[in-house]
């Protein structure tokens, strides 16, 4: 006689429930196609988003596409219960990528895995992967729920986002129009993005900070849980009227490694730190790290979430442009020449 169990175990019995996830794609739906633009040519439920690219008016499209995550600002949402912008920061990470080469986001596809899906939690996560895409003018076209109990704790998940948009041939933003005399344009963050919450968490922990502590008149947990700011709209509208030569988005690294990206080698941006006021929760990080001001600069944004490279002649007009599209921004440096790399030279001092 054998001695395995004759009991039938089913999918539910292993961790996983399919019922679950058809409910939540069903509290899901008025969300995603509220998403939806010119160019979406399937409905939710195919196993592929179909979009018709010619739909949508270019001549010559050359697509741009990007991919991203949250990273361990995740964990302050778990800690914290709280989950309906972290979606609105994957959006964000992935779609300010590809506006920095003139990309319109066509369409946006997500990753959720958990250990234990929860459909509330997920209907919130994906409600703000929703309102990303509504932002950002991009439809959320497909995505994928998986529930993996081996791989993740119960309250614990995961999200990855990936995002393809297109821009005329030659209407590419090119680096290699930089020259030296150009100014540097910063459009004001939201505060930390999704950045260098590794050390955020590092500082929490050897201080034994709750999330409720109070800096600057704020909540703690407010101030990390602050989505991140998506420039598409406005950086697009800029475009059709003005001259941009080059576009950094300040993601992990700060403004230290990703504003050399947006130049030619043998060239430098010279950055004055006196030009903007960084946000509180920077200060606050720096002096209970406590965290160099270098280290700040190559770690968090600092208060500049997008790097504009400009034509010097045009970069008052370009900054009052931006301005009346409600973004803040500030001229934060120009372009030297440098040695056989490129890089950034600051000077000044982080207020």
């Amino acid at each position: 006689m054998s001695k395995h169990s004759k009991t039938p175990i089913s999918y539910r019995d292993a961790g996983v429930d399919i019922d679950r996830g058809a409910a939540l794609v069903e509290q899901i739906i008025p969300a995603v196609k509220r998403t939806y633009r010119v160019g979406v040519a399937s409905d939710i439920g195919g196993f592929g988003g179909l979009f018709a690219l010619g739909d949508c008016g270019f001549n010559d499209p050359v697509l741009v596409s990007a991919t991203d995550g949250v990273g361990t600002k995740l964990k302050i949402a778990i800690e914290a219960g709280r989950h309906r912008t972290v979606g609105v920061d994957l959006v964000a990470m992935c779609v300010n990528d590809i506006i920095v080469q003139g990309a319109e986001p066509l369409f946006f596809l997500d990753y959720f895995a958990s250990g234990r899906l929860d459909v509330d939690t997920a209907r919130q996560i994906i409600e703000g992967i929703a309102r990303g895409c509504e932002i950002a003018g991009a439809a959320l076209l497909g995505g994928e729920t998986a529930e993996m109990p081996d791989m993740y704790r119960d309250k614990d998940y995961d999200l990855a986002g990936f995002c393809v948009g297109a821009v005329e041939r030659s209407r590419i933003v090119d680096i290699e129009r930089v020259k030296i005399g150009d100014k540097v344009l910063g459009l004001a963050s939201s505060g930390l993005h999704s950045n260098g919450y590794a050390l955020v968490r590092r500082v929490l922990a050897d201080h034994n900070i709750p999330l409720t502590t109070k800096i600057n008149g704020e909540v703690l947990v407010d101030v990390l849980l602050e989505p991140t700011r998506i420039y598409v709209k406005s950086v697009l509208k800029v475009l059709r009227n003005f001259d941009i030569h080059a576009m950094a988005h300040i993601t992990g690294g700060g403004i230290t490694e990703n504003l050399p990206r947006a130049m030619p080698t043998g060239m430098v941006a010279q950055v004055n730190l006196d030009s903007w006021e960084m946000p509180a929760v920077f200060h606050w990080l720096a002096d209970t790290g406590p965290i160099e001001p270098s280290e700040l600069l190559r770690t968090f944004n600092c208060g500049i979430g997008m790097a504009i490279i400009v034509p010097s002649e045009h970069a008052d007009a370009i900054a009052e442009a931006f301005s009346a599209l409600d973004e803040s921004v500030v001229e934060i440096g120009e372009i030297a020449a440098g040695d056989q790399t490129s890089g950034v030279r600051f000077r000044g001092r982080l207020s």
